[in-house]
């Protein structure tokens, strides 16, 4: 399990990359249609396999239960090649979001572009979004991992509470770390190395 580094290549202000990607229902979601009426959209690049995701799975799910009381939406991404990472397979997300308290939805993106357009490295990656979808916090989660600490959601909450208040979250905005984005052979992005 090799930690690899979020690139950060969205800037603070940058707007959410579009995309239309299906639920489990099949329904097509949108950063327009997810962040309707609300203060804010957090996406986060997951997956079911990666130890790091797996460590603060039940807390994201206590957390996205949490700003959704405040006005924020949550939306997970799993961009992972399901050809050779079977257990990150549409139906499995299903099931694993279920087990972890996630009701927020989680999409699948098959062709990986949507992950390329955030520039996401690795799983978890979180990005957090104001109602007009200009990038406030792109980070960790916390600091806790694997084997080291209790996942809290410190960081990210920290950056909620300034979206809320109006205020900028200011650097350091310490990258994600996590297992990388399983690329399809072929379809690594130019970031990506």
């Amino acid at each position: 399990m090799a930690e690899v580094p979020s690139t950060f290549q969205l800037a603070a202000g940058s707007p959410a990359p579009d995309f239309a990607l299906p639920d489990a229902s099949g329904a097509l979601l949108s950063p327009t249609n997810l962040v309707a009426d609300r203060l804010g959209l957090l996406v986060v690049f997951a997956c079911n396999h990666c130890p790091y995701v797996v460590h603060l799975a039940d807390e994201l799910g206590r957390f996205a239960d949490t700003i959704a009381a405040k006005g924020l939406a949550t939306v997970a991404i799993s961009a992972n090649d399901v050809e050779r990472y079977p257990a990150d397979a549409p139906d499995r997300m299903i099931h694993f979001a279920k087990a972890r308290g996630w009701r927020f939805p989680y999409l699948h993106d098959a062709t990986q572009e949507v992950a390329k357009s955030y520039a996401a490295a690795c799983t978890p990656d979180f990005y957090l979004f104001d109602s007009d979808l200009k990038l406030v916090y792109a980070g960790q989660f916390d600091d806790s991992r694997p084997g080291r600490g209790v996942a809290t959601g410190a960081d990210l909450a920290a950056a909620v509470e300034n979206l809320i208040e109006g205020k900028a979250t200011p650097p350091p905005w310490f990258p994600s770390t996590g297992c990388s984005i399983k690329w399809i052979p072929g379809n690594e992005p130019d970031y990506f190395g």
